[in-house]
C-alpha cells in the first residue's frame, strides 16, 4: 500500500510538473509537515514579490486572524528536516538563522485579505488551487491503490487453489475501474477565462440550487444582474446580500426581487475587498471578481476548506 502511494505521488508531480501552476512554480513549493499540506512563508513571499520580513510582520499584527489551523512555526526538528530535504544551497542554509511559518490552505486565503494587494489575492487562487488540484489527485491514486492491494492480496491468496474464482475476481477488478472512472469527483472550484459567459454562469447557477436554507453573497459591487442570477434559487431560500453604499443595487430592486422570490434582504459594508459566497453557513467559496463581471474576464470560484472556522470569522469581521 506505501509502495503505490508514493508511486502516486511521483506519478503525480512528473504530470503536475507541466501545468501552469507547475510553471509559476508553485506546485514544488507544497511540503507536508505534520501530516498537512503547507507552504513556507519565504516561498509565498517569493510569489508575492515581497520580503519575509514583511509578511511575517502582517502575520504579526493580525496573529488573532491566524489560529494554528492556519500557521504554524516549525519546531527545532521539522526545521531541521526541511532544511535538509528543501534547501539545497549551503549558503542558503546558513541565511536560516529562524524557524519558518508554515501556511495551510486557509492561512493562504487569509493572508490575502491581511496583505490587501491585487498581486496578493491573484496569486492565493492559484496558491489554493494548487492545494486543491494536488489533494483530488493524491486522493483519487490512494483510493485506487488501495482497491488493487485488496484485489491483489485476494489473488495470492486463492489463486493456485481455486483458478475458477480467480476469474471471478477479475471481473470484479473490472468493475472496480469502470465505477472509478464512470464516477467524477464534482467540481469544487472553476476558473473561467474571458469570454467563457455561459460556462460561468452555469457553473454559479449550480452553487446557488444547492442552498436549502440561505445564500449569504459579499460583494461590493452588486447591481441588478446579480439578483437575477440568484433568482434560480430553492423557493423558501433566504438571501442575504452585503454589498458597498455606492454599489449599483438598490433597496428598491430588493423590495421588486421579494415580490416575486422572497426574501433577500441587504446591507452596507466597505470592510470586504475579497469577495465571498456563504451556502447554507457551511460551504464557503471565495470568489476572484465581482459577479456582475462573470465571465467578462478571468474568474475564479474557488471552495475553502475548514468553513466552520472561516465563515464566523469572515461574518464577524463585516461592520
Amino acid at each position: 500500500m506505501k509502495k503505490n502511494i508514493v508511486q502516486s505521488e511521483t506519478v503525480w508531480k512528473s504530470q503536475f510538473a507541466t501545468s501552469k501552476l507547475a510553471n509559476s512554480q508553485i506546485a514544488s513549493k507544497i511540503v507536508v509537515i505534520r501530516d498537512v499540506q503547507v507552504i513556507i512563508d519565504r516561498d509565498i513571499a517569493e510569489l508575492y514579490k515581497v520580503d519575509t520580513k514583511v509578511l511575517k510582520q502582517a502575520v504579526k499584527r493580525n496573529i488573532e486572524r491566524f489560529p494554528e489551523s492556519f500557521c504554524f512555526e516549525l519546531d527545532k526538528k521539522e526545521f531541521a528536516n526541511w532544511r535538509s530535504q528543501f534547501v539545497t544551497s549551503k549558503s542558503d542554509q546558513k541565511g536560516l538563522r529562524y524557524a519558518p511559518y508554515a501556511f495551510t490552505e486557509q492561512g493562504v486565503a487569509m493572508l490575502s485579505a491581511v496583505l490587501r494587494s491585487e498581486k496578493a489575492i491573484k496569486v492565493s487562487i492559484e496558491i489554493m488551487n494548487a492545494f486543491v488540484q494536488m489533494r483530488h489527485y493524491l486522493h483519487r491514486n490512494i483510493a485506487i491503490a488501495s482497491r488493487l492491494d485488496a484485489v491483489e492480496n485476494k489473488v495470492d491468496a486463492k489463486f493456485l487453489e481455486h483458478e475458477t474464482k480467480f476469474r471471478k475476481i477479475d471481473e470484479n477488478f473490472s468493475k472496480i475501474f469502470h465505477v472509478l472512472d464512470s464516477s467524477p469527483q464534482k467540481a469544487k472550484e472553476g476558473v473561467f477565462f474571458k469570454g467563457q459567459i455561459f460556462d460561468a454562469y452555469a457553473f454559479f447557477q449550480n452553487i446557488i440550487k444547492t442552498a436549502k436554507k440561505e445564500i449569504v453573497l459579499i460583494d461590493g459591487y452588486v447591481d441588478l444582474s446579480v439578483l437575477e442570477r440568484l433568482s434560480v434559487k430553492q423557493k423558501n431560500v433566504s438571501v442575504k446580500i452585503y454589498t458597498h453604499p455606492k454599489a449599483e443595487l438598490r433597496q428598491a430592486d430588493v423590495e421588486q426581487f421579494n415580490k416575486q422570490y422572497p426574501t433577500a434582504s441587504m446591507d452596507y459594508t466597505q470592510k470586504m475587498h475579497d469577495r465571498f459566497l456563504i451556502i447554507d453557513n457551511k460551504d464557503l467559496y471565495l470568489i476572484g471578481a465581482s459577479l456582475k463581471d462573470l465571465g467578462k474576464q478571468c474568474f475564479a470560484f474557488s471552495k475553502m476548506d475548514d468553513p466552520k472556522t472561516l465563515i464566523p470569522m469572515i461574518l464577524a469581521n463585516l461592520r
